[in-house]
């Protein structure tokens, strides 16, 4: 088992690495798939003027950029992520009330009691050590503060990356799946492990709400097939294997997704938690 040094060290690596540039080719597919789950979460974080905020994971500063319009001129923004190519994308767009840090929630030096809102989507699944980074944060917070994520439930409740995922699995080599208590893109899945980090780090009355939408993954199932070697698990998993692999495992891919075509793209159903906290 790795230690949660490992698991954080691990992130960085993947994020400074691999993961940037392939979160970065892939940039428009990615926020046009969760351009949904993330006015969801801005509209529960209710960003007002004058407040100082925290995105954290905010990688290249989409959503930094919507909360420093909410806070206006007289709110400051600070968007932290732990990878330097997203953060240097995010740097780029100069805005006046907002900016940006790369960093590590954990160990961040926040400023104690200095923001209003702590706001992340989907930048919280990937602590290696959840309730040292989730403590850190809240330090941040006010005593009058709030906590607003959004991350995705269980893999069984997201067809969007599970029906590829399945119907390639026969055709390429065997990959690791995180720990229970790992960082992952579901590692947030468990309500009641999300609730008992959050408690463990000092939060009061988590509320988690179910939010649920179709997923929009390409134009048609040959977009989808040549893009789903951007990003994402199947991404990593194709650069292990042969073209001969790669060409079942899309073949079948094609055949699975038949049923979720539709004339506006080809479209899965994807769950997420919207959770909120006290400080």
């Amino acid at each position: 088992m790795k230690t949660r040094e490992e698991l954080a060290a691990n992130q960085a690596a993947f994020w400074n690495g691999p993961g940037g540039k392939m979160w970065l080719a892939a940039y428009e597919r990615i926020q046009q798939g969760i351009a949904g789950f993330g006015e969801a979460v801005l509209k529960a974080a209710n960003a007002q003027p004058g407040e100082r905020v925290l995105d954290i994971g905010c990688g290249t500063g989409g959503t930094t950029a919507e909360l420093a319009r909410a806070v206006g001129p007289t709110g400051h923004v600070l968007g932290v992520d732990i990878s330097e190519p997203l953060v240097g994308v995010a740097r780029g767009q100069k805005l006046g009330n907002a900016t940006f840090e790369v960093g590590d929630a954990t160990t961040f030096p926040f400023q104690a009691g200095s923001v209003d809102l702590v706001f992340s989507r989907f930048g919280v699944m990937f602590f290696g050590d959840p309730v040292a980074a989730f403590a850190n944060i809240r330090r941040a917070l006010k005593p009058s503060g709030r906590l607003v994520f959004i991350c995705w439930r269980t893999p069984k409740e997201n067809p969007w990356a599970g029906v590829p995922m399945r119907a390639a699995d026969p055709y390429l080599p065997p990959i690791e799946r995180p720990g229970p208590e790992e960082p992952g893109q579901y590692s947030f899945g468990d309500r009641a492990r999300v609730e008992r980090i959050l408690r463990e780090a000092g939060f009061t009355a988590p509320s988690f709400e179910p939010v649920d939408q179709m997923l929009h993954q390409g134009k048609d199932i040959p977009d989808v097939l040549q893009r789903i070697s951007d990003f994402g698990p199947l991404a990593r998993r194709f650069k292990d294997s042969t073209p001969e692999q790669i060409a079942k495992a899309k073949e079948a891919i094609g055949e699975a997704l038949k049923p979720y075509a539709t004339p506006d793209g080809v479209k899965l159903a994807g769950a997420c938690w919207l959770v909120r906290a006290k400080p």
